[in-house]
């Protein structure tokens, strides 16, 4: 599709759902109904905005961070988005507006997501990162198999701390996963299946996984924890996020490279060439530098703070720091270890990028409810849905909010579209904890990528290596797309709802 035509289509988007309320809507008659949410004329003006937003960026005919930042200065211009923006008896200045549009680089969450991009910058700049995998082919990449879970341990190690999966997969275990198939006389265009396929196919699945196993695994992980916060949804911490996730988490960590192995098998069963290049490569990197050794005691200061600061115990005593505190004193240490510098940290372009991503789409999202179109659609939905058993509710939800990620080309994308109308609808069902379910919709975000070829970020990469045909890649896709939710609906359904949920869910949580 030509370029042009695609930055013009959600413009015209955008205002055929405006003529449309125009024409179709009694926006008088709607706001004399006081007994029901309002439905006004600023509501329509800025949920046209927001489809054309949304349009935008599933077409990506620029980059995304320009396409949010385009939204929200329409929406400016407008006066739409602060709260009550929607009512038509309000008076919103130009301050105010602008005030609310830049509201989004406030956001803690959104400092969170951009520190830990910092923090992918050290593992590759202290070489940490290529230590770890090249360590671990050693140890275990005699069979193909090994490999196979060697790849699966060094993102596990990895994820915690990476929350892009396209830098952590992409570009820290795709060049080392991507030196292997040659040895083996396996390139793209011969012999693929031998070994070249299996490796690509088990490092994007297993990615998959991660990112759903840590809230720090995925970035949209954390840009839809802030999202959810906006509709009214207390935040889940990093420990429960780890503890919601983990029994279908461990179960599909230690499966995943098996089923691989089996559904996909490579040709090639053992693989002692590899081992012996990565030893190669690991005698050239030498000892451990002291910028590692920093990079290691600074990672596990990170981890044991964004653990604490979820543990009740220690909340509000001196020990507590905030998530993104903690991220803020990572990337101060790492500059004083001289793991990176400063001019490292203005250069890191893809953290620069997502923190101005992240902020336009939280203020948007905070705008649905700012305006009132939340209360609007909630009134709606509940009408049609109150008869549904919350069983049969919970399961529906999280079954349409999987399976329409085939629409989208981004897991940013499908927060923004999808979460809060989903939240919403799940707040018109009696009978259902609307936390728990937005937790179990959160934690579905990871997995869900595997379903098609641009599905993540990794995606494209691994698609884009050759070595697993198109036809491969779909059929892969649904068959690990199915097994992944079939884990979750069974496994992660009933522990989150009736195990540990009480545990899980903070006290700030309304329980309807």
């Amino acid at each position: 599709m030509n370029k042009y035509i695609k930055l013009a289509i959600p413009f015209i988007v955008g205002i055929v759902v405006y003529l449309v309320g125009l024409v179709g809507i009694d926006f008088s008659q709607t706001a004399s109904i006081n007994s029901e949410p309002q439905l006004t004329q600023g509501i329509w003006i800025y949920l046209s905005i927001f489809v054309g937003v949304i349009v935008g960026l599933i077409l990506e005919p620029v980059p995304p961070a320009l396409v949010g930042l385009i939204g929200i200065g329409i929406a400016v211009f407008f006066k739409v988005g602060p709260a009550k923006s929607g009512d038509p008896t309000a008076v919103i200045s130009s301050g105010g507006a602008i005030n609310w549009g830049l509201s989004g680089f406030s956001n803690s969450t959104v400092w969170l997501i951009f520190a830990a991009f910092a923090i992918g910058l050290g593992y590759q700049q202290s070489g940490l990162g290529k230590r770890l995998a090249l360590a671990l082919v050693q140890k275990l990449g005699k069979s193909t198999l090994g490999l196979g879970y060697a790849i699966a341990l060094t993102d596990g190690i990895l994820a915690p701390f990476i929350p892009s999966n396209t830098a952590r997969s992409g570009g820290v275990i795709y060049p080392i996963v991507s030196s292997i198939p040659p040895m083996f006389d396996s390139y793209p265009d011969k012999n693929p299946r031998k070994i070249g396929s299996y490796v690509m196919w088990v490092s994007l699945a297993i990615t998959c996984v991660t990112s759903s196993m840590f809230l720090t695994g995925l970035a949209p992980n954390l840009l839809a924890v802030s999202t959810a916060s906006e509709a009214g949804i207390a935040e889940i911490s990093w420990l429960n996020w780890f503890i919601a996730f983990l029994p279908a988490g461990i179960l599909l960590f230690v499966l995943t490279p098996l089923l691989c192995y089996i559904i996909y098998p490579p040709e090639a069963k053992g693989s002692p060439e590899v081992v012996t290049w990565a030893k190669e490569e690991y005698a050239k990197i030498g000892a451990m530098t002291i910028k590692e050794k920093f990079m290691i005691a600074i990672s596990v200061f990170a981890l044991v703070f964004w653990i604490l600061s979820s543990v009740d115990a220690v909340k509000g005593s001196i020990i507590e720091i905030n998530g993104t505190t903690t991220a803020v004193f990572v990337i101060i240490f790492m500059l004083a270890a001289k793991i990176i510098s400063w001019n490292d940290f203005l250069s890191n372009k893809p953290a620069w990028n997502v923190l101005t991503w992240f902020a336009t789409l939280v203020a948007l999202a905070g705008g649905l409810k700012n305006v009132g179109f939340l209360g609007w659609l909630s009134f709606i939905l509940k009408e049609n849905l109150e008869n549904l058993s919350p069983m049969a509710a919970i399961l529906g939800l999280i079954l349409a909010f999987y399976l329409l990620h085939y629409f989208f080309a981004s897991t940013t994308a499908h927060v923004t579209a999808l979460l809060v109308l989903f939240i919403v609808m799940a707040q018109a069902i009696e009978g259902i904890n609307v936390y728990l379910v937005t937790v179990l919709m959160m934690l579905s975000l990871g997995i869900m990528g595997i379903i098609t070829p641009y599905g993540t970020g990794p995606s494209p990469v691994y698609f884009g290596s050759g070595y697993i045909k198109s036809a491969d890649f779909w059929r892969l896709g649904t068959i690990f797309g199915l097994i992944f939710l079939v884990v979750f609906l069974v496994i992660e359904v009933p522990w989150v709802l009736y195990v540990v949920g009480d545990m899980i869910t903070p006290a700030a949580a309304a329980i309807p």
